[in-house]
């Protein structure tokens, strides 16, 4: 698996980070160098159909090896990592039979990957961990899942004897400023159904996610020399403060798991004259996501009056849970999960408490859970993959393929 090792790391090093405040496509030229890059492997590994379009999108097709007719599949990761952290400069470090015990990353620093803090490290123990330098983030979301179906390709093409019918690849930019999958061409990928390899530790198979808006409140303030104030000033900053506690305080990212919902307050900024803060609302369940937008506005209007102040709230939907475009076609699932049964991967099947490109593709026509990658810690510093993870991802692939063509094959014949 040499080459899997080889590829992920030539990624990562390239700073592919996106940038929420661009309206370009995509939103930072950096992208665009590992964009063609891609590309170019593609043909050299000889997939046909290799298209980089005029916004760096890739898609690619490794044509079928059987006769007989059989669903098209899709394999899908993003090549831009995270705006959270870091990227330039990256520089990785294989920390070869992992002991079970604190990783340093820079010793200068003080900054340990410490399983005291990170417990799953310890599954890990034995086995080939790639790690930060503690000055950047890692990248492998989602460079891991881009290396593993490159990999899973040149394996299928060096080795004919594995049935596989046409497979379809996507490669994206800007998936982590939400707008991975705004201008994949659906139509044109012509696949069945797809998998994004964007998932997290090993086994993670998902086919749920959060619904998901933004939100964005402003508030105009009255500036009044402060010894003279009373009953003149409007303290935009104090308006702001209040609303956002009046939001419920348990129902936040740190304090909840699983399938609860959160509101969170991604960025504040202000002054006495004008205060803005944008949020981000999740809810699994469609209702009480509906709920949480509702219950926002509520307490905008009950600040507006109090205040009797100009106050604007911006709330939009951003993507929504995939599982009701994934149950109608729910064998697409099973077939991910015999995969990973097959090659020794225990499934482990929970919601994502995020989103994917795969969740606007399953509503823009494209059916698309989510197969683990392998990373962890993902966004900051602290992200490592264990190279045997990875190894498997690409073993999963791989097994996907080889299942579909089989029981489609079966089935039809």
């Amino acid at each position: 698996m040499q080459p899997l090792v080889s590829r992920f790391l030539k990624y990562v090093a390239i700073d592919t980070q996106s940038n929420p405040d661009s309206t370009s496509t995509p939103s930072t030229e950096k992208q665009w160098t590992l964009a063609r890059l891609l590309a170019k492997e593609l043909r050299e590994l000889g997939l046909e159909q290799v298209k980089l379009d005029e916004r760096a999108y890739i898609t690619a097709t490794l044509p079928s090896n059987i006769d007989k007719k059989v669903p098209t599949i899709g394999f899908i990761s993003h090549f831009d990592t995270s705006p959270d952290f870091s990227a330039e400069a990256v520089n990785p470090r294989l920390v070869p039979d992992y002991d079970g015990k604190d990783i340093v990353l820079d010793e200068r620093q003080g900054i340990v990957l410490s399983p005291d803090y990170f417990p799953e490290l310890k599954q890990y123990t034995g086995q080939t961990l790639i790690v930060t330098d503690g000055k950047s983030l890692l990248g492998a979301d989602d460079k891991a899942g881009i290396a593993e179906i490159m990999t899973a390709m040149e394996y299928l093409i060096a080795h004919p004897e594995i049935p596989h019918g046409d497979i379809r690849i996507g490669f994206t930019p800007d998936e982590e400023i939400g707008r991975g999958a705004h201008h994949f061409d659906v139509k044109g990928f012509a696949a069945d159904w797809a998998y994004t390899v964007d998932g997290s530790q090993l086994g993670e198979l998902e086919y749920e996610n959060f619904n998901a808006a933004k939100a964005r409140i402003q508030i105009k303030g009255k500036s009044v020399h402060p010894g003279y104030a009373k009953n003149k000033m409007i303290n935009a900053i104090s308006a702001l403060t209040e609303l956002l506690a009046s939001l419920p305080p348990d129902e936040v990212p740190e304090k909840t798991e699983a399938r609860q919902g959160f509101f969170h307050v991604h960025d504040i900024s202000g002054s006495i004259e004008n205060a803005v803060a944008s949020l981000i609302i999740r809810d699994h369940d469609a209702e009480k996501f509906k709920a949480r937008k509702e219950l926002l506005a509520k307490i905008c209007t009950r600040i507006r009056k109090k205040y009797n102040t100009d106050l604007e709230v911006e709330i939009s939907d951003q993507y929504y849970n995939m599982r009701e475009k994934v149950m109608p076609v729910f064998h697409i699932v099973e077939i991910a999960r015999e995969a990973m049964l097959q090659v020794g991967v225990q499934p482990i099947i929970k919601p994502i408490r995020g989103g994917t490109d795969g969740s606007q593709l399953s509503y823009m026509g494209l059916p698309c859970p989510n197969i683990f990658a392998g990373g962890h810690n993902f966004h900051g510093k602290y992200e490592y993959i264990p190279v045997e993870s990875m190894e498997k991802a690409v073993k999963v692939i791989v097994k996907i393929c080889e299942l579909t063509a089989e029981t489609s094959a079966n089935t039809n014949g």
